[in-house]
């Protein structure tokens, strides 16, 4: 079975109907052995913020050491968002086993009429995946209610009820006390259930739960004070009996406060951790569509709140910025309040209502009138949400707000325009064809039919079906082509395409785009980009930006695992520096920690200690100085003492570390790392390496970008040997063009490492294997490589520079 089959075996389930119960979850789960029996969980119930304080719980018990699972629904891009063990997705491969194991079982109950829906059979995957990987903890968001959802066939180990508005009438109650009692069957059988209900509905929390912990502003058993923005993060205090955490939040709002009591008071009932983990993991927890900022001139915030109290919260948080005029882009289901959610926005100057692509998606027409009726907006349409959202980007003035809300999905779509890939591939014959084109899903069918057409240019990207279908059509009229998923058959999810082509196909297809609707005129300028179609030239003055840098290491450590010791003296340091700038090095790498396997965590103190003296001494040598740390306040210390450029191998894991780059507007590196210092014990399964590295450091490389930083400055480093096998190294160092879709600087870091063994090298000592994987970087398009052996790597990318452009080569040098 393929992964386009047993998704579509998943999503062929929407059409049986929501019902309330347990007892077909139950049913599913025997078939798999009960695997829910087995798992400590924490559940979590709620009309509004559920989802952003299960992130905040799973992201706290990570920083505590726990490996954590996260089921949360709906999803934004991708059905497999919504099972996570420790951030990463469940695998493909993974959905394909539980579907084969499945199958038999479901097809015989639909016979019978009493097949699980989409939800039941998720929530089975969920708690099948998080026994095979033997989670400590599984965080769980519920669906619908609490009493009779499918997640409440187990028994919670720690349980909340966030907060309860008028939601699902017909399945929950009447009255926000019924809707709250339903909800409060989530309880623990031995502690105390933590919500942030009040009224009537706290009463009713109360007759079922017994024993609660109650989190709010003022009267709470745990208080919260949001002590307002600082940035764009949120600063909150929360204090219980005996424990205060004082953190910043990267999600705004008063709302996001009291989720962030709840979760702390949830995870010190489920581990012993302290207030500095909970500080960092509430600063972590990172929820894509809650009020995210992406960008400031003007600004523009997504914010997927779907009810009127939702709504409500995103216009308290927007009142603490400072703009002219609010241009909201509004899309919505057909099951929502549409009347109450315009309401909510009546400060709306200008209102873009749209339709999202899915079934269940309110007319724009319906929507439009809501808020003609309820506020005094200019209000227009459009048929999609990315045109929907050009039009109001086009409206707004730099000193304006667009806000994007009223769907999840609505978001979705308009935040495909920072994350969608549009990953470059290079297809030298009719095998390596079949492999990309099945690696997009398509049918075993279309593969065999498009393998010969696909030996040219290619593009892999993800759209919209209808988007899928248009660019299909114009690619056929140009003589192109276009391959599209096997989940060709479901229109609420996005579809993997790939484009095929030659370039001046791809020239004339972009300018068809232009001006077209349904999101395509976006898109063409993003292809653009991807195929370097007529694009500026970029020119900061950064020493990769003219070929190929060498970045040398120099580490001041007793314990690296090639050098350590041996330059530790500043003395030793600063000679060695020396010696790789005279040997034609771009950069100097300073580091004073190892992240070598099993290495020991060095206190801040002591590695700026470390450091520091040297980067002091190598400031005026004629090289940029970079610093290999993975803690903000040593790169302050460093950037203070004159380096020029970060280097973080946890990829951000420092909430801290992506402003510090900002504050000082120099290059940061993000590498794709699993945990640093690496477990040499620990295995990570990967669909596709490179495509799953990619996945990961978008979100990272957002983050960095929503700092403030421009992709030109975040260098991208796909982690050679971090989690990753030998093989699966060397398939990262053959295929890092697929990394340029990033849109960032490359830089590969795989000197003397582990992964050399493959190829009988020793570990530590294979100066030939390094120079070799030297050239192959800069050939395939590496934009540093970082190195311990200087004089030879930097002959090693003369060669790659020569081959390429021999008379400008001469003449350079």
């Amino acid at each position: 079975m393929k992964f386009h089959e047993a998704a579509n075996f998943l999503f062929d389930l929407r059409r049986f109907a929501l019902r309330p119960g347990t007892g077909a979850t139950r049913s599913l789960l025997a078939q798999l052995g009960d695997p829910h029996d087995s798992l400590d969980c924490v559940q979590i119930a709620g009309s509004n913020g559920k989802g952003s304080t299960a992130r905040m719980v799973e992201r706290t018990l990570r920083e505590a050491g726990l490996d954590v699972g996260l089921y949360t629904s709906p999803h934004l891009d991708d059905v497999r968002e919504r099972i996570r063990v420790n951030g990463r997705k469940i695998t493909e491969s993974a959905v394909v086993e539980f579907v084969e194991s499945v199958e038999p079982y479901v097809t015989d109950r639909a016979a019978d009429g009493t097949s699980p829906t989409l939800f039941e059979t998720l929530t089975a995957l969920a708690y099948w995946e998080f026994e095979r990987q033997s989670v400590d903890v599984a965080v769980v968001e519920v669906g619908i209610g609490g009493k009779l959802d499918a997640t409440s066939v187990v028994d919670p180990v720690a349980s909340a009820v966030t907060t309860v508005t008028l939601e699902h009438t017909d399945i929950l109650g009447d009255t926000v006390a019924e809707i709250a009692r339903d909800k409060a069957h989530v309880a623990p059988a031995d502690r105390p259930l933590v919500t942030a209900t009040e009224g009537d509905a706290l009463d009713a929390v109360r007759d079922v739960a017994g024993d609660v912990v109650t989190v709010a502003d003022t009267s709470g058993d745990v208080t919260v004070t949001d002590n307002g923005r600082e940035g764009l993060e949120g600063s909150v205090s929360i204090t219980g009996d005996d424990w205060r955490v004082e953190t910043t939040l990267p999600l705004l709002g008063a709302h996001q406060a009291i989720n962030a009591g709840i979760a702390a008071t949830l995870c010190r009932q489920v581990a012993a951790v302290d207030e500095a983990t909970i500080a960092r993991g509430l600063r972590n927890a990172h929820w894509p569509g809650r009020f995210e900022i992406m960008g400031r001139d003007p600004l523009v915030v997504l914010d997927g709140a779907h009810n009127p109290g939702g709504v409500e919260r995103v216009v308290e948080t927007l009142a603490t910025f400072d703009y002219d005029d609010l241009h909201v882009v509004a899309g919505s289901m057909v099951d929502k309040d549409l009347r109450a959610i315009a309401g909510a926005l009546d400060g709306a100057d200008h209102v873009v209502a749209c339709e999202p692509d899915r079934d269940r998606a309110e007319d724009e027409q319906v929507v439009a009138k809501a808020f003609r009726d309820e506020t005094a907006a200019s209000v227009e349409t459009r048929s999609d949400v990315a045109g929907a959202f050009d039009v109001a980007l086009d409206a707004a003035g730099e000193d304006d707000c667009v806000l994007v809300t009223g769907s999840l999905y609505a978001v979705a779509e308009a935040r495909q325009r920072w994350i969608r890939p549009t990953i470059p591939k290079q297809v030298d014959g009719v095998a390596a064809a079949r492999e990309t084109i099945d690696a997009a899903h398509v049918t075993d069918a279309g593969a065999w039919r498009m393998r010969g057409k696909a030996v040219h240019r290619l593009l892999k990207t993800r759209v919209q079906p209808r988007q899928a279908q248009y660019l299909k059509e114009e690619l056929l009229s140009l003589g192109g082509d276009c391959a599209i998923s096997g989940l060709n058959d479901q229109d609420e999810e996005m579809l993997d395409v790939l484009l095929m082509g030659t370039m001046a196909q791809f020239r004339r297809l972009t300018d068809k785009l232009d001006g077209q609707p349904y999101g395509l005129a976006s898109l063409a300028d993003e292809l653009r980009t991807a195929l370097d179609i007529q694009q500026p030239d970029r020119d900061r003055g950064y020493p990769w930006e003219d070929g190929t840098a060498v970045m040398g290491i120099c580490n001041i450590t007793p314990d690296s695992f090639h050098d350590g010791g041996e330059y530790d003296a500043v003395e030793d340091a600063v000679a060695r520096a020396e010696s790789m700038v005279a040997a034609g090095v771009d950069i100097l790498d300073v580091g004073g920690e190892s992240t070598r396997p099993g290495a020991d965590e060095v206190p801040v103190e002591e590695e700026i200690e470390r450091i520091v003296p040297v980067i002091e001494r190598l400031a005026d040598l004629d090289a940029a100085v970079a610093v290999d740390t993975r803690k903000a306040p040593v790169a302050r210390a460093a950037l203070d003492a004159g380096a020029d450029i970060l280097n973080d191998v946890s990829g951000l894991e420092d909430p801290e570390m992506r402003l510090v780059a900002a504050d000082y507007d120099v290059p940061v590196v993000v590498m794709h790392s699993i945990e640093v210092p690496v477990d040499p014990d620990s295995a990570v399964d990967y669909d596709d390496v490179v495509e799953d590295c990619i996945d990961q450091l978008t979100e990272r490389v957002l983050l960095a970008e929503k700092a403030g930083l421009d992709r030109e400055q975040i260098v991208v480093d796909p982690g050679l040997g971090f989690g990753k096998t030998a093989a699966e190294s060397f398939e990262l160092l053959g295929r890092l063009e697929e990394f340029q879709s990033l849109g960032c600087p490359i830089l590969v870091g795989h000197s003397h490492k582990s992964m050399f063994e493959l190829v009988g090298a020793e570990a530590g000592d294979c100066l030939d294997a390094t120079i070799a994987g030297t050239t192959l970087a800069a050939e395939r398009g590496a934009d540093i490589v970082r190195v311990h052996d200087v004089p030879e790597a930097v002959r090693a990318v003369n060669v790659v520079e020569a081959a390429d452009d021999p008379e400008s080569f001469v003449e350079e040098n």
